[in-house]
C-alpha cells in the first residue's frame, strides 16, 4: 500500500462518495444539501448524469426521503421530518419505556442546570456579549450543547410515547 492509497484515510473531501454505487453518490448529496437543488447540480456532486440522478431523486420522493419542488426546474432537498421519525422509530425500537424515561430524566436535570446557571430558560435567551472575552467561546460550545440536549429530550420523549403507546393493552 502507498502513502496515496485512499484506503489510509477518510475519503477525499471534495469526492467523499467516490467508492459508492450511484443511487448511494445521490443520497449522500441529497444528505449533505443546505438548500434545495436541482437534479443537475445533485449529479454534478453524485459525479453521474441528470437523468440518473432525477430517477434515485424521484425513488426517494416517493419514499418521503427527499421533498420535490415542482417548478422551472424543479429542486429536490432533504426531508428532515423523515430522518426525524427514522430516529424516533430507532429509539423506541432499540430502548425500553424505562430506559427512554430514564434519559428524558437524564436531559432534562442537565436542562435545569442550563438554566440555573445561565438565568435564562433557553439557549437563545443569554447574550453571549455579557460574558468576559476569555469565557465567549466556551459560552457558545455550552450553549450548542444545551440546545442539543432540549432536542435530544424532544427525540427521547416522542420515543418514549411511542414505545409506551405500542406496549399498551390492546383494546379490541
Amino acid at each position: 500500500m502507498t502513502d496515496d492509497d485512499p484506503r489510509d484515510g477518510p475519503p477525499p473531501f471534495d469526492r467523499p462518495f467516490s467508492d459508492e454505487d450511484t443511487k448511494q453518490r445521490v443520497y449522500g448529496a441529497v444528505l449533505h444539501a443546505r438548500e434545495p437543488m436541482t437534479a443537475a447540480e445533485i449529479a454534478d456532486r453524485a459525479d453521474c448524469s441528470a437523468e440518473s440522478a432525477r430517477t434515485h431523486l424521484s425513488f426517494y420522493a416517493d419514499l418521503g426521503i427527499v421533498i420535490r419542488h415542482e417548478g422551472r426546474p424543479v429542486r429536490y432537498e432533504r426531508n428532515d421530518d423523515y430522518f426525524e421519525w427514522r430516529r424516533v422509530n430507532e429509539l423506541a425500537r432499540e430502548n425500553t419505556v424505562d430506559e427512554l424515561q430514564a434519559r428524558v430524566s437524564e436531559l432534562t436535570d442537565r436542562i435545569e442546570e442550563y438554566r440555573d446557571e445561565y438565568d435564562a430558560d433557553s439557549p437563545a435567551e443569554v447574550d453571549v456579549l455579557e460574558f468576559d472575552a476569555e469565557r465567549v467561546d466556551d459560552v457558545y460550545v455550552e450553549l450548542s450543547d444545551w440546545a442539543t440536549v432540549i432536542e435530544e429530550r424532544r427525540l427521547h420523549e416522542r420515543a418514549r410515547r411511542k414505545a409506551a403507546g405500542s406496549t399498551a393493552p390492546s383494546h379490541s
